[in-house]
């Protein structure tokens, strides 16, 4: 693959990133109105704004722009600044300290290898950002593996945190070699396939369980079975993220109306979601494309790292 289109195609994943985070947030109100809106299909005709999902995003984007590689050292350091920029956009507790760590001048490994005494985070903030890996090295899935791992090791030092990021950029290049007719899984063979690429893990094992949950299957009972992210965590995210584009992969709306009836951490689930199914899709739809914030037009697209030697 020519980097002009490894390029192109990591742009893509992150507008899905970013229309997903755009939309799953604009649910984040009491769970008995968000259903009665989401039942009727009813999208707030207002400015959509995105989160620390897709400021982290960027950052990936921009080192795979810069560098054409994860370099972890730059992209510890976007982080940082894009952090300082504009610290209100919902990042969470622990996210909060490494990057202000990481931003006072500590290396990001002491501070991610320090966190939750020690065990580091299993969070699902690797999942949410990494679809433009999976993009971009579509072609060597070696390598959508090893880059995902580099990337969540940055802020995610527990292994199901790393295994959430290198889940989502696998099935991220999955559905991009489908979209080039290189690729031809499905549902459950989609599902199988993924975790079959992926180090033992709890994670691992619930995208295992999602296969046998079939895509009628209530809402609540997917839930039930695989989680909807309330404990912000891999394990509790990433499976429902992948049966959602294991069956609605076709059309990015049906993806997201999915996976936003699944309230929970709902701005995370559907900036994952939103960052695979955009790698299938023809274009984003243009109505919800008008109320988004695009990363483009944001304070954090221009961040840059200071110049650093490749550490991986």
């Amino acid at each position: 693959m020519e980097t002009k289109d490894r390029i192109k195609y990591a742009k893509r994943a992150l507008d899905g990133i970013a229309l997903g985070d755009c939309f799953g947030q604009s649910y984040f109100m009491p769970d008995e109105i968000a259903c009665e809106k989401i039942k009727k299909r009813e999208i707030l005709n207002e400015p959509w704004y995105f989160t620390d999902d897709t400021v982290m995003a960027i950052g990936i984007y921009r080192t795979l722009e810069i560098y054409g590689t994860i370099n972890q050292d730059a992209l510890a350091s976007i982080f940082a600044k894009n952090y300082a920029l504009d610290w209100h956009r919902g990042y969470g507790g622990t996210a909060h300290s490494i990057l202000r760590s990481i931003k006072e001048g500590q290396h990001w490994q002491d501070v991610a290898s320090a966190a939750f005494d020690g065990m580091g985070s299993m969070g699902n903030g690797g999942a949410m950002r990494v679809a433009p890996i999976g993009a971009y090295f579509a072609d060597d899935l070696d390598k959508v593996l090893y880059y995902a791992r580099a990337s969540a090791e940055v802020t995610h030092a527990h292994i199901e945190g790393i295994v959430g990021a290198m889940a989502v950029a696998i099935a991220s290049a999955l559905l991009l070699n489908k979209k080039l007719g290189q690729y031809f899984g499905e549902g459950e063979t989609f599902l199988r396939d993924v975790a079959n690429q992926l180090p033992e893990s709890d994670t691992k094992y619930k995208i295992l369980s999602a296969v046998s949950i079939k895509k009628e299957s209530n809402i609540d009972f997917v839930v039930s079975t695989l989680g909807n992210g309330i404990c912000l965590t891999a394990q509790d995210t990433v499976p429902l993220c992948l049966w959602c584009a294991a069956y609605f992969y076709t059309s990015i709306e049906e993806a997201l109306w999915t996976a936003v009836s699944a309230l929970g951490d709902r701005d995370t689930i559907c900036a994952i979601v939103g960052g695979m199914v955009s790698l299938f899709a023809d274009e984003l739809p243009h109505q919800w494309q008008r109320y988004m914030e695009h990363p483009e037009h944001s304070i954090f697209w221009n961040t840059t790292a200071d110049d650093y030697e490749e550490t991986i």
